[in-house]
């Protein structure tokens, strides 16, 4: 099982771009299935330099509906003419607003997807061989503060805090792909019936609003309970964040940038 980084808001390789999005393409023994499509078509250009024939690619995840993370979906279907869309209908339907600075759309620009591609989500299933999706996840667990700033508009057209629905998770093989995880990180895992080793995505903590001492036990909790997982973040992940948290999981816990690739062959350890 392999896993690079396509788009990111950072990179470790001078030729690749970056932007405020987050893609990555992971390819196991039986599928290559392409995680979230970042905010343009972007990960498609890195992909190109980075040697990757994205036309090849099985499935598309989108992870929920915002733009960052679905806006690259128009280009990889002109990109991709067979891999099939896993996303929420409420992803799709839903309108989401930003009030972090001015009030501000992040909903993604939906293209039309020929129905026989369209992999609806509205239950956690198992929707190939080994390629599980997690959704509605629980909110048993503290949710990002992050999130203070999230709207949908209802049918009203009112602008009512965002319950993240829209948000799936995904796992394969032992990895669980966590997108921007807004419902949570423990809210995720927890909603994840199967073994993890493997945590990779957002952990949606910005800098400057869980305080240090309220990241630290949350880290204690995952280190606790998931003594054996590797943990590998970036995107909505803050930097001062990220200290926080190495500095109580250490090489539990590792950043991921543009042209980042990560590979494990062991599962049994697990």
């Amino acid at each position: 099982m392999k896993c690079t980084v396509l788009s990111d808001n950072r990179s470790c390789d001078s030729r690749l771009s970056t932007e405020h999005g987050l893609s990555i393409l992971l390819e196991t023994e039986r599928h290559r299935i392409l995680l979230d499509t970042g905010a343009s078509d972007l990960f498609i250009r890195n992909a190109e330099i980075l040697g990757f024939d994205l036309s090849n690619v099985d499935y598309v995840f989108i992870s929920h509906g915002h733009s960052d993370y679905a806006g690259g979906l128009r280009y990889f279907l002109e990109h991709n003419q067979k891999a099939k869309v896993i996303a929420s209908p409420d992803a799709m339907s839903g309108k989401f607003f930003s009030k972090r600075g001015n009030l501000h759309s992040i909903t993604a620009d939906w293209p039309e997807i020929d129905a026989a591609r369209l992999i609806l989500i509205d239950q956690t299933c198992e929707i190939a061989e080994g390629i599980h999706v997690i959704a509605h996840i629980p909110q048993v667990h503290p949710m990002p503060k992050g999130n203070q700033n999230l709207y949908l508009q209802n049918a009203n057209g009112d602008f009512i805090h965002d319950d993240f629905r829209h948000e799936l998770g995904l796992y394969v093989d032992g990895l669980l792909f966590t997108g921007c995880a807004h419902s949570g990180l423990e809210n995720i895992l927890a909603a994840c019936p199967w073994p993890v080793h493997t945590v990779v995505g957002g952990f949606h903590l910005l800098d400057g609003l869980e305080t240090d001492e309220e990241i630290i036990v949350l880290t204690q909790r995952l280190k606790t309970k998931y003594p054996n997982a590797k943990f590998y973040t970036s995107h909505c992940t803050g930097d001062r964040v990220f200290e926080v948290m190495k500095s109580v999981m250490g090489e539990q816990l590792q950043f991921f940038r543009c042209g980042t690739m990560n590979e494990w062959r062991e599962y049994a350890d697990h």
